[in-house]
């Protein structure tokens, strides 16, 4: 099943915040307010897990207006999106503004399938992690010629230190999520499809369903943040499942 309340919560800016202590092994959130005609939007984002599953997180800081047209013309406030390309759902894998260029995606293919020949993965092992060619994707990423977005290993704070700044410059924030059941707030606001078989989360697992933290700023450009689990793998099939 889907995710039921997928959708997107439009605001501006009201508060961004830490959980008050970081003790590793722990799960760690950030927590931004958004200010809304229905009232104070709370958005719960998931930046650590314990070291059996962990967390990476990317920024695609290239993008303009032009690409989040659709939901750029909702009003302030929630709006439930259908899991469509058309409706203006995110797809870490499928979306076109999030994808990584061809080459670097069989790159990565290539380097999961020789990990696997090399050594079997022991439970727990994060095997879905950035990858060597997320670390050759940042070092050729800083020549202006290549459009790369790493995936980096997170640690809480670092990924919460990336979107700090701009969250706070957005002239308008959008976070893609499910909805609470009660109250005004979103959550699992990352990616949400890829997760392993016998995981509690592999019956929510859909595509065109995905979860991130996208602000635009005054001079137009667009700045995706997304977070994803390292249990979950980026190669998933039409329901969402891993390949």
């Amino acid at each position: 099943m889907a995710l039921p309340r997928y959708g997107v919560a439009i605001g501006t800016f009201q508060s961004f915040t830490r959980d008050p202590t970081h003790d590793f092994g722990h799960w760690y959130h950030g927590h931004l307010a958004l200010s809304t005609p229905q009232g104070i939007y709370q958005t719960a984002l998931d930046v650590d897990a314990p070291d059996s599953v962990g967390v990476s997180y990317r920024v695609v800081d290239d993008l303009r207006t032009i690409d989040i047209t659709g939901v750029r013309a909702l009003a302030d406030g929630f709006h439930p999106l259908a899991s469509t390309p058309s409706s203006g759902a995110l797809d870490y894998i499928r979306s076109p503004m999030l994808r990584d260029p061809d080459w670097l995606t069989r790159l990565k293919a290539l380097l999961r399938r020789l990990l696997a020949l090399w050594r079997r993965p022991a439970p727990g092992d994060p095997v879905f992690g950035p990858s060597g060619a997320d670390r050759l994707a940042a070092r050729l990423g800083r020549a202006d010629a290549f459009r790369l977005f790493p995936w980096t290993a997170s640690d809480g704070d670092n990924a919460l230190d990336v979107l700090d700044p701009h969250v706070r410059a957005a002239t308008r924030i959008y976070v893609f999520g499910q909805s609470f059941a009660t109250g005004l707030g979103v959550h699992d606001v990352h990616l949400n499809q890829g997760d392993p078989a016998g995981s509690q989360w592999w019956d929510t697992d859909g595509i065109w369903q995905d979860g991130a933290v996208v602000c635009e700023h005054p001079d137009g450009r667009v700045v995706v943040w997304q977070i994803r689990f390292n249990t979950q793998s980026l190669t998933t099939d039409n329901d969402g499942h891993p390949l």
